[in-house]
Protein backbone atom coordinates (compact mmCIF):
# COMPACT_ATOMS: atom_id res chain seq x y z
CA UNK A 1 0.00 0.00 0.00
CA UNK A 2 1.05 3.13 -0.84
CA UNK A 3 1.55 5.47 2.00
CA UNK A 4 0.79 9.48 2.77
CA UNK A 5 2.07 11.46 4.97
CA UNK A 6 0.77 15.37 5.04
CA UNK A 7 3.76 17.43 6.33
CA UNK A 8 3.65 21.44 6.41
CA UNK A 9 7.58 21.51 5.94
CA UNK A 10 8.30 19.16 3.11
CA UNK A 11 12.11 20.00 3.43
CA UNK A 12 12.09 18.63 6.75
CA UNK A 13 10.36 15.55 6.35
CA UNK A 14 12.37 14.00 3.37
CA UNK A 15 15.67 14.83 5.30
CA UNK A 16 14.20 12.89 8.34
CA UNK A 17 12.88 9.70 6.31
CA UNK A 18 16.38 9.71 4.46
CA UNK A 19 18.19 9.92 7.74
CA UNK A 20 16.07 6.76 8.63
CA UNK A 21 16.75 5.39 6.14
CA UNK A 22 20.66 5.68 5.85
CA UNK A 23 20.65 4.82 2.06
CA UNK A 24 24.07 3.72 0.27
CA UNK A 25 22.67 3.69 -3.31
CA UNK A 26 19.93 6.97 -4.48
CA UNK A 27 18.40 7.78 -7.13
CA UNK A 28 17.54 11.97 -7.18
CA UNK A 29 15.03 13.65 -9.07
CA UNK A 30 14.68 16.76 -10.56
CA UNK A 31 12.23 19.56 -10.31
CA UNK A 32 11.68 22.59 -8.03
CA UNK A 33 10.30 20.68 -5.03
CA UNK A 34 13.16 18.57 -3.93
CA UNK A 35 15.42 21.46 -4.48
CA UNK A 36 15.72 22.61 -0.50
CA UNK A 37 15.80 18.77 0.55
CA UNK A 38 18.96 18.54 -1.47
CA UNK A 39 20.53 21.94 0.14
CA UNK A 40 19.81 20.07 3.49
CA UNK A 41 21.03 17.20 3.14
CA UNK A 42 24.13 19.57 1.97
CA UNK A 43 24.27 20.38 5.27
CA UNK A 44 23.60 17.26 7.43
CA UNK A 45 26.24 15.00 8.75
CA UNK A 46 26.16 11.82 6.24
CA UNK A 47 29.20 9.30 5.59
CA UNK A 48 28.62 11.09 1.95
CA UNK A 49 31.91 8.91 0.58
CA UNK A 50 29.83 5.53 0.93
CA UNK A 51 26.86 6.42 -1.34
CA UNK A 52 26.67 5.84 -4.83
CA UNK A 53 24.25 8.87 -6.62
CA UNK A 54 22.19 7.96 -9.67
CA UNK A 55 19.38 9.74 -11.44
CA UNK A 56 16.04 8.89 -12.05
CA UNK A 57 15.91 10.79 -15.22
CA UNK A 58 17.05 13.95 -17.25
CA UNK A 59 17.00 15.89 -20.34
CA UNK A 60 19.15 15.60 -22.74
CA UNK A 61 21.21 18.71 -22.33
CA UNK A 62 24.45 19.88 -21.19
CA UNK A 63 25.32 19.62 -17.54
CA UNK A 64 25.08 23.54 -16.77
CA UNK A 65 21.71 24.09 -18.85
CA UNK A 66 19.53 25.63 -16.40
CA UNK A 67 17.00 23.12 -17.71
CA UNK A 68 19.12 19.81 -16.46
CA UNK A 69 18.29 17.82 -13.20
CA UNK A 70 22.42 17.61 -12.93
CA UNK A 71 22.90 20.91 -12.66
CA UNK A 72 19.88 22.03 -9.72
CA UNK A 73 21.50 18.68 -7.93
CA UNK A 74 24.89 19.72 -8.24
CA UNK A 75 24.52 22.92 -7.50
CA UNK A 76 22.44 22.35 -4.20
CA UNK A 77 24.17 18.91 -3.01
CA UNK A 78 26.35 17.16 -5.27
CA UNK A 79 29.45 19.76 -5.61
CA UNK A 80 29.29 19.76 -1.94
CA UNK A 81 29.77 15.95 -0.96
CA UNK A 82 31.88 13.45 -1.32
CA UNK A 83 29.12 10.81 -2.99
CA UNK A 84 29.97 9.37 -5.92
CA UNK A 85 27.78 10.81 -8.69
CA UNK A 86 26.93 8.90 -11.86
CA UNK A 87 25.02 11.76 -14.29
CA UNK A 88 22.71 11.09 -16.96
CA UNK A 89 23.72 14.33 -19.08
CA UNK A 90 25.31 12.03 -22.04
CA UNK A 91 22.11 10.72 -22.95
CA UNK A 92 23.17 7.31 -23.54
CA UNK A 93 20.77 4.55 -22.31
CA UNK A 94 23.39 1.72 -22.67
CA UNK A 95 26.18 3.19 -21.25
CA UNK A 96 23.76 4.19 -17.92
CA UNK A 97 22.64 0.43 -17.87
CA UNK A 98 26.34 -0.23 -17.43
CA UNK A 99 27.10 1.71 -15.42
CA UNK A 100 24.32 1.17 -13.15
CA UNK A 101 25.49 -2.77 -13.72
CA UNK A 102 28.93 -1.81 -12.24
CA UNK A 103 27.79 -0.68 -9.44
CA UNK A 104 25.03 -3.19 -8.64
CA UNK A 105 25.80 -5.91 -10.36
CA UNK A 106 23.77 -8.05 -12.93
CA UNK A 107 20.02 -8.39 -12.50
CA UNK A 108 17.81 -5.48 -11.11
CA UNK A 109 19.37 -2.85 -9.54
CA UNK A 110 17.78 -2.16 -6.04
CA UNK A 111 18.34 1.11 -5.42
CA UNK A 112 18.40 1.76 -1.47
CA UNK A 113 15.88 4.77 -1.92
CA UNK A 114 14.37 6.90 -4.41
CA UNK A 115 13.62 10.19 -4.48
CA UNK A 116 10.39 10.95 -6.88
CA UNK A 117 8.29 13.57 -8.32
CA UNK A 118 4.83 13.95 -10.06
CA UNK A 119 3.64 15.95 -13.02
CA UNK A 120 0.73 17.69 -13.50
CA UNK A 121 -0.08 14.38 -16.06
CA UNK A 122 1.05 11.99 -13.43
CA UNK A 123 4.37 11.25 -14.73
CA UNK A 124 7.04 10.50 -12.76
CA UNK A 125 10.62 9.99 -13.59
CA UNK A 126 10.08 11.04 -17.21
CA UNK A 127 7.46 7.71 -17.74
CA UNK A 128 4.65 9.84 -19.32
CA UNK A 129 1.31 9.01 -20.41
CA UNK A 130 0.50 6.86 -23.43
CA UNK A 131 4.22 6.75 -24.40
CA UNK A 132 6.06 3.55 -25.30
CA UNK A 133 8.78 3.83 -22.20
CA UNK A 134 5.62 3.07 -19.30
CA UNK A 135 5.71 -0.62 -20.81
CA UNK A 136 9.25 -1.52 -21.08
CA UNK A 137 10.14 -4.35 -19.22
CA UNK A 138 13.04 -5.68 -20.85
CA UNK A 139 16.00 -2.54 -20.44
CA UNK A 140 16.90 -0.68 -17.35
CA UNK A 141 17.13 2.91 -19.42
CA UNK A 142 15.47 4.11 -22.22
CA UNK A 143 15.62 7.06 -24.78
CA UNK A 144 12.48 9.29 -23.82
CA UNK A 145 12.52 11.33 -27.80
CA UNK A 146 8.85 13.29 -27.66
CA UNK A 147 8.20 13.74 -23.79
CA UNK A 148 4.55 15.45 -24.14
CA UNK A 149 5.37 18.19 -21.53
CA UNK A 150 8.09 21.72 -21.70
CA UNK A 151 10.80 22.03 -21.71
CA UNK A 152 10.66 19.99 -25.10
CA UNK A 153 13.71 17.92 -24.24
CA UNK A 154 14.30 14.76 -25.35
CA UNK A 155 14.81 12.64 -22.05
CA UNK A 156 16.80 9.44 -20.62
CA UNK A 157 14.72 7.90 -17.68
CA UNK A 158 15.00 4.41 -15.49
CA UNK A 159 12.13 1.52 -16.30
CA UNK A 160 9.29 0.64 -14.18
CA UNK A 161 10.90 -2.44 -13.43
CA UNK A 162 13.93 -0.05 -12.00
CA UNK A 163 11.41 1.63 -9.68
CA UNK A 164 9.85 -1.22 -8.58
CA UNK A 165 12.52 -3.19 -7.67
CA UNK A 166 13.67 -0.11 -5.05
CA UNK A 167 13.84 -0.49 -0.89
CA UNK A 168 12.22 2.41 -0.77
CA UNK A 169 10.29 5.19 -3.22
CA UNK A 170 9.53 9.06 -1.97
CA UNK A 171 7.03 11.51 -3.88
CA UNK A 172 7.48 14.78 -2.76
CA UNK A 173 4.44 16.49 -3.88
CA UNK A 174 3.31 20.02 -3.04
CA UNK A 175 0.74 22.63 -4.33
CA UNK A 176 -3.39 22.61 -4.21
CA UNK A 177 -3.05 21.68 -8.01
CA UNK A 178 -1.08 18.21 -7.18
CA UNK A 179 -4.52 17.51 -5.09
CA UNK A 180 -5.80 14.61 -7.91
CA UNK A 181 -2.90 13.30 -8.47
CA UNK A 182 -2.09 12.58 -5.60
CA UNK A 183 -5.68 11.19 -5.18
CA UNK A 184 -5.31 8.81 -8.15
CA UNK A 185 -1.58 7.80 -6.66
CA UNK A 186 -2.96 6.94 -3.08
CA UNK A 187 -5.86 4.70 -5.23
CA UNK A 188 -4.04 3.40 -7.69
CA UNK A 189 -5.33 5.50 -10.53
CA UNK A 190 -4.80 5.32 -14.20
CA UNK A 191 -1.68 7.83 -13.95
CA UNK A 192 2.53 6.40 -14.29
CA UNK A 193 3.04 7.22 -10.78
CA UNK A 194 0.52 4.85 -9.44
CA UNK A 195 2.67 2.10 -11.32
CA UNK A 196 5.07 2.31 -8.62
CA UNK A 197 5.34 -0.46 -6.78
CA UNK A 198 9.04 -0.43 -5.05
CA UNK A 199 8.76 -2.39 -1.49
CA UNK A 200 7.82 1.00 0.37
CA UNK A 201 6.12 3.76 -1.21
CA UNK A 202 5.66 6.96 0.16
CA UNK A 203 3.77 10.20 -0.14
CA UNK A 204 5.03 13.28 1.47
CA UNK A 205 2.47 15.71 0.62
CA UNK A 206 1.77 19.40 1.82
CA UNK A 207 -1.44 20.52 3.05
CA UNK A 208 -2.70 22.19 -0.20
CA UNK A 209 -1.85 18.74 -2.34
CA UNK A 210 -3.25 16.35 0.76
CA UNK A 211 -6.23 18.48 1.63
CA UNK A 212 -9.55 16.48 2.31
CA UNK A 213 -6.85 13.16 1.96
CA UNK A 214 -6.40 10.75 4.90
CA UNK A 215 -3.01 9.89 5.45
CA UNK A 216 -2.39 6.36 6.15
Amino acid sequence: MTELRVEANLTDAAVEVFLEAAPRTVALSGGSTPKSVYARLAEVDYPWQDVDVFFGDERCVPPDHPDSNFHMANEALLSKVAARVHPMYDCDAEAYAKELGDVFGEGLPRFDFMFLGMGPDGHTASLFPGKPALDVTDRQVVYVPEPGLPPPHPRLTLTFPVLDNAKLAVFLVAGEDKRERVQQLLQGGDIPAARVKAERVLVLADPAAAQGLNPQ
